[in-house]
């Protein structure tokens, strides 16, 4: 019994340290893999009972483990969408096969580094078919609300080369200065006319001209009547009037020349505490900036000279894709030539509460299990995870040094297990020659 419980062990040792032998030589072969994470061997001595006065040996087993939860070094690369985790979680990806059956399941696969690029049809994946996978935004780059406890939502993120895009004006500042001498009795009571651009829904180029005409007051009493008419006209709209206000400016020592009031004619009311009118062009609606009661920040009338000082608009017309970016938060943005940068997608980081306990599959991906516990997509930045690096992949987590080491000391056991075995088989030839 003793001998045979010898032998049995002997073998075992042999059976775990050829396991070990093979994490250390698969470690080794990753080495250079981004996103490796290495595998560990660990062994378990068995113990069986014994009577009084004679000891079986147990022998060994052993249980191998992936380190997920290790991180790897973070090197830098020239591509935008060359992706790392920096920190805990993981990047959704799904495979190529099943976004090309495209039968609605894709299924969920996590990985902590990709090298992604746009493909033919404008999928983000990488050379060995992992598709990365986000959620879409809204035309107007606002995120919708999604499950955070499942993959619903998720999508293959695909970025459309020839994509255009333009954005409308809907807020203009004017710092525009009028002449003061043109509300005096004796001025020629010509109006002041000014031409701003400003884009459509469609991105294209429309005109709203901008029409100040003096109050000239009656000879006599003569004076200044510091008012103008403000008259605004739109070009989708035929030149049709938008809106129409009365300005009457301040000639006080200490606010001289700044606005004291504006009634509205037609058009939108005035919003004092903003300093905002608001119209209605062919589009929609527009806000003007044209300052605060008693502040010196937009029209103002002083001296003689009508000066447009800064005319401040947002919107830009229509413009081409050129490029594609990943920020720390996991949001993606295409940039446009005319200026735009806009949010198309976002990428969540799947957390799980036991991170080792994902089942490793090819690619340096993952799957969730029961072991691993259910998943959660958290914002990149938020809760226990980390943020997402471009320009960037995670190394391989193996320490070939250490493997190395760890090879000798596998082969050295290998070999006494051997030994123990060929001991155990002259002790038992001798056991058999006692019969001679």
């Amino acid at each position: 019994m003793t001998i045979s419980s010898s032998l049995n062990a002997g073998v075992a040792g042999l059976a775990t340290n050829a396991s070990r032998l093979s994490t250390i030589s698969d470690n080794i072969a990753n080495s250079s893999t981004y996103g490796y994470k290495r595998v560990t061997a660990d062994f378990q001595s068995m113990v069986i009972e014994s009577g009084t006065g004679a000891y079986s040996a147990g022998g060994v087993r052993t249980t191998t483990q992936r380190l997920i939860d290790e991180r790897g070094s973070l090197v830098t690369t020239s591509n935008a969408t060359d992706l790392a985790v920096r920190g805990r979680g993981l990047l959704p990806v799904t495979t190529e096969v099943a976004v090309g059956v495209d039968n609605g399941d894709t299924p969920l696969l996590l990985t902590t580094t990709g090298s992604f690029r746009t493909d033919s049809e404008g999928y983000l994946k990488t050379t060995d078919g992992l598709v990365l996978m986000g959620w879409p935004a809204e035309p107007d780059g606002t995120l919708p609300n999604f499950s955070r406890d499942t993959k619903v939502g998720l999508e293959p993120i695909q970025i459309a080369a020839n994509q255009f895009a333009g954005e409308p004006t809907t807020r203009m500042t004017l710092g525009i200065n009028l002449p003061a001498t043109e509300t005096d009795a004796s001025a020629s009571g010509d109006p002041e006319v000014l031409s701003i651009e400003y884009y459509d829904n469609l991105g294209t180029s429309e005109n709203l001209a901008l029409e100040f005409s003096p109050t000239i007051p009656a000879t006599p009493p003569g004076g200044s009547s510091n008012e103008w008419t403000l008259t605004l006209r739109d070009s989708a709209s035929g030149n049709a009037v938008v809106g129409q206000y009365t300005l009457a400016f301040d000639d006080s020592r200490s606010q001289g020349g700044t606005l004291q009031s504006v009634t509205p004619i037609s058009g939108g009311g005035y919003n004092p505490a903003t300093g905002e009118i608001d119209i209605t062009v062919n589009g929609g609606p527009l806000s003007i900036d044209i300052g605060r009661i008693g502040e010196a920040d937009g029209l103002t009338q002083l001296s003689d000279s009508f000066a447009p000082v800064s005319i401040n608009k947002d919107g830009s017309p229509v413009g081409n894709m050129t490029s594609v970016e990943v920020d720390q938060n996991g949001f993606v943005y295409a940039n446009f030539d005319n200026g735009i940068t806009r949010t198309i997608y976002q990428i969540p980081l799947v957390d799980v509460p036991n991170v080792n306990g994902l089942l490793a599959l090819d690619r340096q991906t993952y799957s969730p299990t029961q072991a691993s516990g259910s998943i959660f997509l958290w914002d990149a930045g938020d809760g226990p995870t980390g943020d997402v690096v471009s320009f960037a992949r995670e190394e391989s987590t193996t320490d070939v040094a250490s493997e190395l080491t760890n090879l000798i000391q596998t082969q050295r056991a290998y070999s006494s297990n051997a030994k123990v075995i060929q001991t155990v088989d002259e002790m038992l030839q001798e056991t058999t020659n006692i019969k001679r």
